[in-house]
């Protein structure tokens, strides 16, 4: 087997051959006037008349006096039929000593061979860029599929059912814009940039701003600049932006991911629960024209309106232990340790109320669910339940056992919101890194009145993830965090 320097040689020689002989292997543009897809849709309609295409090559033949490649381009593939006596002696020569990978453009007529396959008869064949390195043989379902991930560019050269997910990527933002707008909801851009990190419990990444001299952080969430928004006047704005949390790598977590929020204002978290199921229906029906799809072997119905669980409800379900007659810490710890739940020592209820609910419930959640009554320890920027004042307005939504989205009646009482900020301070100092900061700035943007407010957060990845039927989320992010290789 020849090693890569000896490949690169060898290449590098043709490369060389094709400037002696006055042709530039790397061209500066291309005018085609098909695709490859194209043209074997409307074939009835082209058939004899001349056609350029343009795409790399992914396989070639040759058959002494007639060239048979296949090229590929954004669309799909496409047969060039190329004889000797058609592109003349000197061409035909240099078109043999191309290489599988190399991006060709050629023009010619369109017809269908014998066999009954529809191709260019190439007139004129140009190289556009000499591949330098060989594709792999065999890319699709390697052991190491990690070689997959970190060579993305090739991942989508050698399997075509990868684009198509970024394909559909594209397709399910485009309708999440469509649907939002059309309910007067306004796009804006907010700051990457945080002093404070704010609107979830995470660890965050941070950085140094040398003008300044201030350590800065990427952002953990959206919320709050958007809530400041909502304060200064807009009533209806969402975000699609990219967040970093500094935390574990998974099938279902990658550093940096993709969140949608929206905030609204005069609304409360039954009317963002209303157009949380009415905007996923839409996207499912606009991207795969029903609302019943596939997702790793089960069939999901996403058909409103969705089941309602309260999360103690859930509980008791599931796990047989009751949180309406368990009222304090110290039973609620005790409980835990029945169910052999881990907590830690000085666990509040409601906290170990949410762990009962990730370890019995959180999975059983297949078909769309919202849950609803979060503990306020849990929920520091949601507004209490006006009968049960240690629950909160809010839901998570669910499918297949995971948490697509977050929303909440957004507490605007600034006297409440300044006491939570205060608790969740004394926690960051007890070594609770991903507790909230205080965050004056935006106490005082409250306290110049934020109107009643229903939030959301849809994780993007995760719902992709949902109507593409992919296991991972590494499958639906183009270029996901990875260790840096090793160099040999």
């Amino acid at each position: 087997m020849e090693d890569m320097s000896d490949l690169w040689r060898i290449r590098l020689d043709k490369l060389e051959a094709l400037r002696q002989q006055g042709i530039e292997p790397y061209a500066d543009r291309y005018q085609r006037t098909h695709m490859a897809q194209e043209i074997i849709d409307q074939f009835s309609d082209l058939e004899g008349q001349e056609a350029k295409v343009a795409g790399r090559i992914m396989s070639k033949r040759d058959q002494g006096k007639v060239i048979f490649a296949h090229i590929q381009d954004f669309s799909g593939r496409i047969q060039i039929y190329i004889r000797k006596d058609d592109v003349g002696a000197e061409w035909f020569e240099l078109i043999s000593k191309f290489d599988v990978g190399d991006i060709i453009g050629a023009k010619g007529k369109v017809f269908r061979t014998k066999r009954g396959e529809i191709s260019i008869h190439a007139e004129e064949v140009q190289i556009l860029s000499k591949a330098m390195r060989p594709l792999p043989e065999k890319f699709h379902g390697l052991t190491n599929v990690e070689l997959r991930y970190r060579q993305r560019y090739l991942d989508l050269i050698m399997n075509p059912d990868v684009k198509d997910v970024f394909v559909m990527r594209s397709k399910i933002i485009r309708a999440m814009r469509e649907y939002l707008e059309s309910k007067e909801f306004l796009e804006v851009e907010t700051p990457t940039l945080h002093t404070i990190p704010g609107g979830a419990a995470a660890r965050p990444f941070i950085t140094h701003h040398n003008a300044l001299d201030i350590d800065l952080y990427l952002r953990i969430a959206l919320e709050l600049p958007l809530k400041r928004l909502i304060v200064g006047g807009f009533d209806r704005v969402f975000e699609i932006g990219r967040n970093f949390r500094n935390e574990g790598i998974s099938i279902k977590h990658n550093p940096e991911f993709t969140m949608m929020e929206l905030y609204q204002a005069y609304a409360n978290y039954e009317d963002i629960m209303e157009l949380t199921e009415n905007m996923i229906a839409y996207i499912a029906q606009k991207v795969h024209g029903k609302l019943e799809i596939e997702y790793q072997g089960e069939t999901l119905n996403f058909t409103t309106p969705w089941r309602r669980l309260p999360m103690l409800e859930g509980i008791l379900e599931y796990s047989d232990v009751d949180f309406r007659q368990i009222l304090t810490d110290e039973e609620a710890r005790k409980a835990a340790l029945e169910k052999g739940v881990h907590v830690e020592a000085n666990a509040s209820r409601g906290k170990i109320i949410n762990e009962f609910f990730e370890e019995f419930v959180e999975s059983k959640l297949i078909q769309p669910t919202f849950v609803t009554g979060h503990p306020v320890e849990i929920s520091p920027l949601a507004k209490r339940n006006a009968e049960h004042s240690e629950y909160t307005d809010r839901f998570e939504v669910f499918a297949y056992g995971r948490e697509l989205g977050n929303a909440f009646s957004e507490l605007n009482d600034p006297i409440d919101q300044r006491q939570r900020f205060e608790v969740q301070a004394a926690e960051r100092d007890k070594g609770d890194d991903e507790a909230h900061m205080m965050d004056e700035d935006f106490v005082q943007a409250l306290e110049y009145g934020l109107p009643p407010t229903g939030g959301l957060g849809i994780g993007i990845d995760r719902l992709v993830m949902l109507l593409t039927d992919s296991a991972s989320i590494r499958d639906v992010i183009l270029f996901p965090t990875m260790k840096p290789r090793e160099e040999e």
